[in-house]
């Protein structure tokens, strides 16, 4: 068995090698991760393994519901895992309708095997809302309401993780006057849920949720929307770098002005910062590159539920 983990680590690492990637940039990767889950430099190594030799891949049904694929598109773009590790050598992702070869029928029958094949032991990523009014008839697949489709395939997880704002909170399909009547997947069907919300989230948490259940046989810690604490435990307000403009009453009040390119504070420009909690401060997008504020956009408060009622106007101060 030791052997033929060293053996797997080796091929990986010659894969990364391949990719660009260094032994120490991937443990670098590690380390982040590690932080963001807000465990020791201990877990590191640990981390690292989850990656480079699994001890067994962990089945995965990805659902998609009433979204538009943007989580998926964030995930599928994030530096590490490429979608080609995450597939093939980490997870055991069975069935998402984006990636997957199959359509119609045949990616039908593949969700109803994997459910039968991996029942109670797989964990099932729901990205989008569910539409309840009207039995569900504003959201359908194959003949089947979200509804339906979730009630068969949620119950049976090991674990249900939602992954962006509409499946944690319903996003812009609950926004007013919501015909649908959509809702996130734990309002609409009654469970406890692990929610990464976002427009999109960033990879980072997701991974970090995934890597925690994979090293510690258990889920992140949750505040009380169900949200992990190593990502969500903090106000976008509390981590920002403009917070000493804030203190210092220096705001900018114009997009383009001289304020803005000091890098003043964006609250009077209707920054959502002290009332949206994440780690979009520290974690970053795009390969840690940049984020939206220090892109100099206010914060929209994304990864609050009903923001797009309670956060908008979006370039209003808040009241």
């Amino acid at each position: 068995m030791r052997r033929r983990r060293m053996k797997e680590e080796k091929e990986f690492y010659e894969r990364l090698e391949k990719k660009g990637i260094s032994r120490r940039d991937f443990m670098k990767y590690c380390g982040a991760v590690t932080a963001t889950m807000g465990l020791s430099s201990s877990f590191i190594p640990g981390v690292a393994e989850v990656f480079a030799a699994p001890k067994q891949r962990q089945p995965v049904i990805w659902l998609h519901l009433g979204e538009c694929t943007g989580c998926s598109e964030a995930t599928l773009r994030s530096m590490y895992p490429w979608i080609s590790e995450l597939v093939l050598d980490i997870l055991d992702i069975a069935y998402h309708e984006t990636i997957m070869a199959a359509s119609g029928h045949q990616a039908e029958d593949a969700l109803h095997a994997a459910a039968k094949k991996y029942k109670g032991k797989y964990i099932c990523v729901v990205e989008g809302a569910i539409a309840t009014k009207y039995n569900g008839a504003y959201g359908k697949i194959a003949g089947r309401t979200f509804m339906d489709i979730a009630k068969e395939i949620v119950p049976n997880a090991a674990a249900t993780v939602c992954i962006g704002t509409c499946s944690s909170f319903g996003g812009i399909q609950a926004a007013k006057p919501n015909p649908g009547g959509y809702k996130g997947v734990s309002d609409a069907l009654g469970v406890k849920t692990v929610n990464i919300p976002g427009c999109p989230p960033n990879p980072i948490n997701l991974v970090g949720t995934i890597v925690n259940f994979l090293l510690l046989g258990k889920l992140p810690t949750l505040d009380d929307l169900g949200r992990p604490l190593f990502a969500y435990g903090q106000t976008i307000h509390d981590t920002c770098p403009r917070r000493s403009h804030y203190e210092n009453s220096e705001f900018v009040t114009e997009f383009g002005s001289e304020e803005a390119k000091k890098g003043y504070c964006l609250f009077e420009m209707g920054c959502k910062g002290p009332d949206t909690y994440n780690n979009c401060a520290t974690a970053k997008y795009n390969d840690g590159t940049s984020w939206p504020i220090e892109a100099g956009h206010p914060c929209i408060g994304c990864s609050e539920p009903q923001f797009w009622d309670k956060m908008t106007p979006f370039f209003e101060e808040s009241k």
